[in-house]
């Protein structure tokens, strides 16, 4: 039992099928909303209810605070699910949601502002005793940002105190580079985030991305799921993430976990999250962010751990604790989850919206495709362009790997380009399959 009746999902595409999903399995009513867009989608037509929010501009519908509490309350739900983007990690929607006396499925707003700015993260990681890459404070102009380079020496990067997700980030190699970057750098965090400050952090060019699920109930209860390994980026985007992750250290596996685990208590976290490192080529491991939301590559957890993950969500937000002990769940085989966008690498990964002619989803064991797609279906310009994850589990590493190549000569999509050519190729690179890489990787692979 959750202890919740009605759940609005406050967001679109493939996870909006995820949560109704959930909600539906755990006997819980969910309430959809839609654009002018994606007035006859999947999950609309799934759940109990559908409420149309606005224009297909995800300002004028996803992103509507006010338009979302009007259906909210219209719907009379006594929750609010905000899957990942839009406003899943926005405390202002988080607070807007409990003062209009609902269930915000998530962690409470001040978690999301005391994580979300991340130079106030990486302070706050320090206070709980877990490493944090070499970095400065905020910097609000170019005097603050030169002295704290010369301090910490380059290669570094600037990054977006509000920022996530991988955006508001600009690499520098020297003095002349930071001068250049630093003003675009500052008008792109105000453009994406509402705030200009920047601040700067040491580039590790070779390390691994590693990040720790975390459940926590109000009851003190804090768990972790392990860890995925999202390595495999561009642009600092995922395009492929794995569990566990591949030849990682017990030492090191059993830092992380402790790690995100004393941090999630620190500050009081509730709901799921996910801590996120770097893990250097010594082994040696530092926070970068915590992600206060549920993440897109949460399936592979899943799968390696048999949890469900949006049940522990619901779960939790209706007042129960987490209903399993640390020491009752472990990691069974591996998955690996591959992100299927509808964009076109020969163009520079330009996206292809458009109408889907022919849709083919592979089978077999262990393989899972979780999408939001059908024949027929539009894909929209006016947002991600993630068409669904093919997540596949095996025994071991190899055997996982085996089932995803496998699944991709199966799948099949007409209309619009897909990454799914460039998953073929990244699979069958000596690289990947032995394993593990880096985050430039895959930069440096096509850039050859």
């Amino acid at each position: 039992m959750t202890g919740l009746r009605r759940v609005l999902v406050a967001n679109r595409g493939e996870i909006a099928v995820r949560i109704v999903r959930a909600c539906h399995t755990a006997g819980v009513e969910a309430v959809a909303v839609y654009s002018d867009a994606d007035e006859h989608a999947r999950w609309v037509r799934m759940a109990d209810e559908a409420l149309h929010i606005g224009r297909s501009s995800a300002q004028k519908s996803y992103l509507d605070v006010e338009g979302l509490l009007k259906a909210a309350k219209a719907a009379e739900v006594d929750a609010v699910h905000p899957g990942y983007g839009f406003l899943a990690e926005n405390s202002g929607f988080a607070r807007a949601v409990r003062d209009a006396g609902l269930v915000f499925i998530g962690p409470p707003p001040e978690a999301i502002d005391l994580m979300g700015d991340k130079a106030t993260a990486r302070r706050t990681a320090e206070a709980a005793g877990v490493p944090v890459v070499p970095g400065s404070g905020p910097c609000s102009d170019q005097s603050e940002a030169e002295r704290a380079a010369a301090e910490l020496g380059y290669p570094l990067l600037i990054k977006a105190a509000a920022g996530g997700g991988g955006r508001g980030i600009r690499p520098v190699r020297d003095a002349q580079e930071l001068a250049d970057v630093l003003p675009s750098a500052q008008a792109e965090a105000q453009s994406a985030f509402g705030d200009p400050t920047v601040y700067l952090e040491r580039a590790l060019p070779r390390a691994r991305h590693v990040e720790v699920q975390v459940l926590a109930d109000e009851h003190g209860g804090v768990r972790h799921l392990f860890e995925r390994d999202c390595s495999v980026q561009r642009r600092r985007q995922k395009l492929i993430e794995e569990a566990p992750a591949p030849q990682l250290s017990e030492d090191v596996r059993r830092g992380l976990a402790d790690a995100a685990v004393r941090l999630a208590e620190h500050v009081g976290y509730r709901n799921a999250g996910t801590v996120e490192f770097l893990v250097d080529e010594e082994e040696g491991f530092y926070f970068i962010e915590m992600n206060t939301r549920i993440q897109v590559e949460h399936p592979i957890t899943e799968e390696v751990t048999g949890v469900d993950l949006v049940a522990e969500q619901l779960r939790i937000s209706g007042g129960a604790p987490v209903s399993f002990d640390q020491d009752s769940v472990a990691v069974r085989g591996a998955a690996v989850e591959l992100r299927i966008n509808a964009e076109d690498p020969q163009r520079g990964f330009a996206p292809t919206p458009g109408e889907v002619t022919a849709f083919q989803l592979p089978g077999g064991p262990g393989v899972r495709f979780d999408t939001w797609i059908d024949v027929g279906d539009r894909v929209s310009p006016f947002y991600d362009s993630l068409l669904g994850k093919l997540v596949c589990w095996g025994a071991d590493r190899e055997q996982a790997l085996a089932r995803a190549r496998q699944a991709l000569r199966e799948f099949h999509a007409d209309g619009i380009a897909t990454t799914a050519e460039l998953h073929r190729r990244l699979l069958d690179e000596p690289e990947l399959r032995h394993g593990p890489v880096h985050t430039t990787w895959l930069e440096q692979l096509l850039d050859g």
